[in-house]
């Protein structure tokens, strides 16, 4: 009975943990239409959220911090991918798309970690595994509207395929992560490393960097700046982080990054009541595939490998933290 209210208590972190991270786009798509560029409302969340990350992170890295050094690479390219390309991208996907599209888009980065491990590793998929692909791929073009023509911006649909490579990136990434390296800890020296790069490319002018104080409207109501700022710094990355890091050491990390896809259900939902943004009926079928497609791919994932020498490892990598 113990293990079944701590499982119990694990789902509903898991799935408090997908609701607050499904809040970012719409928070975002707020700063962004009140004038903010995705840059600067993306490095703003990053920024405050690694700063408020920092004494616990701190905390786990009483006495061992000698070994950060040691991790500094990983730290890094998890800020570039995981923080900078993923949330970057995503943010300005929101800028010419629905937030439930640039999501979906952003969730294929799962897909493409099943061809990164089959191209690097030489680990090919399984039967569930190409099932799942094939289902998403699927969805990707009615969401894309492809045979239709017209409706999806381009340029929206580049940068939530990008999202997706800095998503496919992270799930590579959190694989490699040493056991000695705290979840914490990698998402606070992430944030930070995102906040520097994103910064540092909207100084260069690479992308703008430039936002506004005044107010903002959400969800049918006029409100200060600062209401989106609070809600992406603290709602969709500190609560999100935490709770999804309890959800992964109650549930185990797979289980609970399978939790994790209903997301993309709470994105649409909190998107229809806050922006009035609804995808429509050929892209929900779209989406209902691809949440699928990537559900068998992670069903795949908690499948036992097959014994013996030729037996192929999972297709998606093993996460602790969301990126």
């Amino acid at each position: 009975m113990p293990q079944q209210r701590f499982a119990g208590v694990g789902l509903g972190l898991a799935l408090l943990s997908a609701a607050a991270f499904a809040t970012s786009g719409t928070f975002a798509r707020s700063l962004i239409d009140a004038g903010w560029s995705s840059d600067a409302a993306v490095a703003t969340r990053v920024g405050v959220a690694a700063l408020i990350l920092a004494g616990p992170a701190a905390w786990s890295l009483r006495g061992r911090w000698r070994t950060l050094p040691r991790h500094a690479g990983v730290i890094g390219a998890f800020g570039l991918l995981a923080v900078g390309a993923a949330q970057g991208c995503f943010f300005n996907a929101v800028r010419y798309l629905p937030v439930g599209v640039a999501l979906l888009l952003e969730y294929l980065g799962i897909i493409l970690v099943v061809g990164w491990t089959w191209l690097v590793h030489r680990q090919p998929p399984r039967r569930l595994t190409v099932a799942g692909s094939i289902a998403a791929i699927a969805g990707l073009a009615l969401v894309l509207n492809i045979t239709g023509g017209g409706g999806i911006h381009p340029a929206g649909v580049f940068w939530g395929l990008g999202a997706a490579v800095g998503l496919a990136g992270y799930f590579v990434l959190s694989a490699r992560t040493d056991s000695d390296l705290s979840p914490v800890v990698l998402a606070c020296g992430g944030m930070a490393v995102g906040t520097v790069v994103l910064l540092g490319v909207g100084l260069l002018g690479v992308l703008p960097l430039h936002a506004t104080f005044g107010t903002v409207e959400l969800g049918g109501h006029r409100l200060g700046w600062l209401v989106p700022v609070v809600g992406l710094s603290l709602i969709a990355s500190v609560v999100a982080y935490v709770t999804g890091i309890g959800a992964a050491r109650a549930l185990g990390a797979r289980l609970s990054s399978f939790v994790g896809l209903t997301e993309v259900l709470f994105a649409v939902l909190i998107a229809w009541l806050a922006l009035a943004e609804l995808p429509t009926a050929g892209q929900l079928l779209g989406g209902v595939l691809i949440v699928a497609g990537v559900a068998l791919v992670r069903l795949d994932e908690l499948r036992p490998a097959r014994p013996g020498p030729d037996a192929a490892e999972p297709a998606v990598p093993d996460l602790a933290v969301r990126g």
